[in-house]
């Protein structure tokens, strides 16, 4: 089965499921699945369910589909997302972006979880993100190409939505909510970063560093998804001054922004028409 025809599968599979028709999809990261308890839910389905799909493996990823609507808009929402680092490919992790898109979605909004590189961050703090540098050595369009999906070479000038960016602004600020803007990185992992590979990500004008959303991100654009990014900062990695940190304590942090993060998200989806 071709690419095209396993995004067709997965999507009729979970519309049959469903009367939601979302305008707008959601992907939740590491640590950020609580997010997802702030939803009208309709309907929710494993992922080991869903043709194509896999188990999630990483803590903090629920490996649910929710269909359901958020601050009265519906939406279609990942609680859980697949990575790299697990073992597959960049198709076989992006999969859900094709289908979020084949379900009638046009705007997808990424939340993940990221180290900062910029020593202006703190743990906690939410950064939008304005661009992206990939260093996983690979390509989620890579190898046969079928123009149902989008066209080969897509536009990545703005590969954030720039309106989208402005109405997440205009939202925190509206809630007084402190945002950052920075470019994430993203790095293949599942290994964590040494003192002289972060002052080499941060010489490339990084401001935090993922193990994700870079590959979502391309496919959704090549899609014709509108964009728009927020990674929960959970370490500040300082070269000189590199201190230990666990996937518990990820969590940790991330869970600390999540009511601010929950407040946020709603009123962009009030905002989005």
């Amino acid at each position: 089965m071709d690419l095209y025809d396993s995004v067709v599968r997965a999507a009729d599979f979970i519309a049959s499921r469903t009367h939601i028709a979302p305008h707008a999809g959601v992907i939740l990261g590491t640590g950020l699945g609580g997010l997802a308890d702030d939803l009208e839910v309709e309907t929710t389905i494993p992922y080991k369910d869903i043709p194509g799909f896999r188990p999630a493996t990483v803590v903090g990823h629920r490996g649910r589909l929710i269909m359901g609507t958020m601050a009265g808009r519906p939406v279609v929402v990942m609680d859980g997302r697949f990575h790299y680092y697990e073992g597959l490919t960049l198709q076989e992790a992006t999969l859900p972006v094709r289908v979020i898109k084949r379900l009638g979605a046009d705007v997808l909004i990424i939340n993940s979880a990221a180290g900062g590189l910029n020593p202006l961050f703190k743990p906690a703090d939410i950064m939008i993100a304005t661009d992206h540098v990939n260093l996983l050595g690979d390509n989620p369009l890579r190898g046969v190409f079928d123009d149902r999906l989008g066209p080969r070479f897509p536009d990545m000038r703005r590969p954030y939505d720039p309106q989208l960016i402005k109405i997440a602004t205009r939202a925190a600020l509206e809630l007084r909510i402190p945002v950052r803007h920075g470019v994430y990185v993203a790095v293949s992992g599942p290994s964590l970063e040494t003192p002289a590979e972060t002052r080499f990500l941060r010489l490339l004008g990084a401001d935090a560093v993922g193990m994700s959303t870079v590959p979502e991100v391309i496919v959704a654009r090549q899609a014709g998804l509108r964009v728009l990014v927020m990674a929960v900062i959970t370490n500040v990695n300082l070269p000189d001054a590199m201190r230990p940190i666990t996937v518990e304590q990820v969590v940790k942090n991330a869970n600390r922004a999540r009511s601010t993060l929950a407040k946020l998200l709603k009123a962009i989806m009030v905002k989005i028409h």
